[in-house]
């Protein structure tokens, strides 16, 4: 969902199987979980004056040999990704989730692994705020994919609930408000 006035953009992979039935974003228990994270409920997350969610691909990319989403589609990023961002210069902050949103949206600070890089969330937060304030891009959060199959990490890395967690609805409250 574009917007000419969203202050926060949540860039994730792709329309999953559920999403691309329902034609909305994040209809499934991963939105439900990523609206906690953010402290926010359905309407705020669905209104494109406040929020603007663009993928990293922007069409269901269909599924693997094992059941799973593939990777989003190159030619997404390629053809609109740039016009998109260039259209929208009023997000300051970014939550990258996943690794194919990591890596596009800051390829420099994207470490080897996913959770890695997640763990480097103080560097990458402050790194981005003093991007930000050069007018170089907005401040950037990553963050897993809200799903079950995070759990174990989740549980894994209690830092995650207690300290990025608290960080993430602190910048919607105040972007928010």
């Amino acid at each position: 969902m574009l917007s000419s006035t969203a202050r926060i953009a949540i860039c994730g992979q792709a329309p999953g199987t559920r999403v691309h039935a329902s034609g909305k974003p994040f209809t499934d228990p991963s939105g439900d979980r990523l609206r906690d994270w953010m402290g926010i409920g359905e309407e705020v997350f669905y209104d494109p004056a406040k929020l603007a969610i663009i993928p990293m691909g922007l069409c269901f990319p269909g599924l693997d040999s094992k059941g799973g989403d593939k990777p989003p589609r190159p030619e997404c990023k390629k053809t609109w990704h740039q016009e998109i961002f260039s259209n929208m210069p009023q997000i300051e902050t970014l939550l990258a989730i996943g690794g194919y949103a990591q890596a596009y949206h800051m390829p420099e600070l994207t470490k080897k692994r996913l959770w890695e890089t997640i763990a480097d969330f103080r560097s990458i937060w402050d790194r981005t705020v003093e991007r930000h304030a050069k007018g170089l891009g907005p401040r950037v959060l990553p963050l897993p994919h809200p799903s079950w199959r995070n759990n174990a990490h989740i549980k894994k890395h209690p830092w995650f609930e207690n300290e990025l967690l608290p960080l993430l609805k602190e910048e919607v409250s105040r972007l928010l408000s």
